[in-house]
């Protein structure tokens, strides 16, 4: 994978939780986020690059009974938005 490629992707993905408003209380099933983004390779890209977030703060991983759930991380709500608006031009 190109790396501006991963940077696209990474930012598809907060772009999807954004706009499903998924930020710190309220998740998702990390199942679901890989059918939202999918992209390649039976998902493994993309938890791959979710692992790469969540070491840049960006996103929660929250362990439960029946799986991981996913969500935004409020207090890097500006770079989130940055990001975001740089690949979609759009304000979340």
């Amino acid at each position: 994978m190109k790396l501006e490629e991963g940077k696209y992707t990474k930012a598809r993905i907060l772009w999807a939780l954004a706009k499903k408003r998924k930020w710190l209380h309220s998740h998702t099933p990390l199942t679901n986020m890989i059918k939202w983004v999918y992209v390649k390779n039976d998902g493994r890209v993309i938890r791959k690059l979710i692992k790469e977030l969540r070491r840049e703060g960006m996103v929660i991983i929250k362990p439960t009974h029946y799986g991981e759930e996913i969500s935004l991380n409020p207090y890097q709500s500006e770079r989130i938005k940055a990001l975001i608006k740089k690949y979609f031009g759009e304000e979340i």
